[in-house]
């Protein structure tokens, strides 16, 4: 019986400090994993939006969020999706101001997920200035098809959203001709259909935060 508790508590003393150690570890490479997220995202932020001098959150509760998505919603109409695209399946991750040196806002850094790409999921922030003026989009997060959707990080096809004012976004297959077209990637619908939902979704997202929901 002493043998038994003996090695019990053996047991346990091992289990303890392996235990302890772990979430020493864990501490240690969770801290790192949020300081490479936030550069990754500073720099996605100062990508979209060169000339702002700092970034500040522009805060929503549960029911803001809620507002937007129906705002989102209720703004993918069948005009939108006039040129095949599918119902926008997107979510608004954050939100930041774009502000000057003397606390100015300039325009906004929305980050959005896309829940359609081919491989599931694409996450990237799209700068938006106080008129309306799409001024690009930068990758977050994107593990699409190499050779194909992967394209998208590459700036043929990423500038395309870039300087434009527009109501919403539209590609196409034969080549753009509008404004607020871009050329689809040939062998890669998927994931133009998701970038393009996502911008578009940043863009509403915009109007909402704007007044536009009035």
């Amino acid at each position: 019986m002493n043998k038994m508790i003996k090695d019990a508590l053996i047991l346990f003393a091992i289990t303890l400090v392996s235990g302890l150690g772990l979430g020493a570890v864990y501490n240690v490479t969770s801290q790192a994993r949020a300081q490479q997220e936030q550069k990754t995202k500073n720099a996605a932020y100062q990508a979209v939006f060169d000339g702002a001098d700092h970034f500040d959150e522009y805060k929503i509760n549960d029911s803001d969020q809620k507002k937007i998505a129906d705002y989102i919603k209720k703004m993918d109409t069948d005009e939108v999706k006039a040129n095949g695209a599918s119902d926008i399946n997107a979510d608004i991750n954050e939100i930041m101001e774009a502000k000057d040196k003397d606390n100015n806002v300039l325009g906004y850094v929305i980050t959005v997920t896309d829940n359609e790409a081919y491989d599931g999921k694409i996450q990237f922030s799209v700068g938006i200035k106080e008129d309306g003026t799409v001024n690009g989009i930068s990758f977050l997060s994107i593990s699409e098809t190499p050779g194909l959707g992967m394209r998208a990080k590459e700036d043929s096809y990423k500038n395309q959203f870039n300087d434009k004012k527009v109501d919403y976004f539209k590609y196409s297959k034969t080549g753009a001709s509008e404004d607020n077209e871009i050329d689809a990637m040939s062998g890669a619908t998927i994931t133009t259909n998701a970038t393009t939902n996502g911008v578009n979704a940043a863009i509403f997202c915009f109007k909402y935060i704007t007044g536009g929901a009035e």
